[in-house]
């Protein structure tokens, strides 16, 4: 019988995800493997991948062990590399709590893009502190087909261009990357997020996701979401002195995000496990060979 390896499959408001754990780092999970694993059709299906791997099992987080036990070894579903997936973070703490590793309360979890505070409420729902935002200066444009939008650049541990529009099929069938221009601005790709208002501190988004193609949900595009709304508004947290929240629905279902005044990010949103099984060995290690 061949080797097999435990994987489950998860979601957070259907940005889902193919989990492997991995708690000793004894997996190599190369881009071909991931994109493999998560293909639609003759793989598991996801937006992307999490590796659960102890910290002190991983070169890149070695350094952070004494502050987070585990370590998101978070891929695209092209099998890249990304620093941060809020979604992710959620799904990929439910998972911690579901294998008994953890309980509810707070919880760290180090990612590329730092390590992040997640809090495992009682009614299921998940908060994660995804960090302070980055406004880098300078002018951006994202198009769709003949039609241009000014957007707002935030970087959330990773980059988006927030874009507002009259109507979300603005953004068009999001298959490819959407074009953006300076290309200084994003030399490494970027998140599109194109949004419109749905009430007051309410709006609704849909994404490309660098790496992924459109996707239900983007945790760190809903924060950047957000943060852009907010400055629009003229309701920043830093010049207000109280909290900015806003409801951001996303085609999956909807996420809560609230901007503190110190510039502190916080998401708040479901997380659910939905199967668990497992991954023959031989058929992974063919597939990477292939894409070798």
């Amino acid at each position: 019988m061949s080797t097999r390896i435990a994987f489950l499959k998860g979601h957070g408001t259907e940005n889902d995800f193919v989990i492997v754990p991995d708690p000793e780092n004894a997996i190599d999970l190369t881009p071909a493997a991931v994109a493999a694993l998560c293909d639609r059709r003759a793989g598991i299906g996801g937006d992307g991948l999490l590796h659960v791997v102890r910290s002190a099992a991983h070169p890149e987080a070695k350094e952070l062990a004494a502050e987070a036990e585990w370590f998101m070894d978070y891929r695209n579903s092209d099998g890249s590399i990304a620093e941060m997936c809020g979604n992710g973070v959620r799904v990929f703490a439910r998972y911690l709590q579901c294998a008994g590793q953890v309980a509810e309360g707070d919880i760290a979890i180090a990612t590329r893009g730092g390590v992040k505070t997640v809090h495992l409420a009682k009614d299921g729902d998940v908060t994660v502190g995804m960090g302070r935002a980055r406004l880098p200066e300078g002018d951006v444009t994202v198009s769709v087909g003949e039609r241009s939008w000014p957007a707002r650049n935030v970087n959330m541990g990773n980059p988006h261009a927030v874009a507002f529009v009259d109507d979300l099929a603005d953004a068009g069938d999001l298959l490819s990357p959407p074009p953006f221009s300076p290309a200084a601005a994003y030399p490494d790709g970027v998140n599109v997020e194109f949004v419109i208002d749905r009430g007051p501190r309410h709006v609704a988004m849909r994404v490309h996701e660098r790496g992924s193609g459109e996707t239900r949900s983007c945790g760190t595009g809903a924060c950047a979401v957000a943060v852009a709304t907010a400055r629009r508004d003229g309701a920043d947290p830093a010049v207000t002195g109280t909290p900015a929240t806003y409801t951001v629905d996303v085609p999956g279902g909807r996420l809560v995000i609230t901007e503190r005044p110190d510039g502190e990010i916080e998401m708040t949103g479901p997380a659910v496990i939905v199967a668990e099984g497992e991954i023959d060995a031989e058929w992974l290690a063919a597939v990477a060979a292939d894409g070798e």
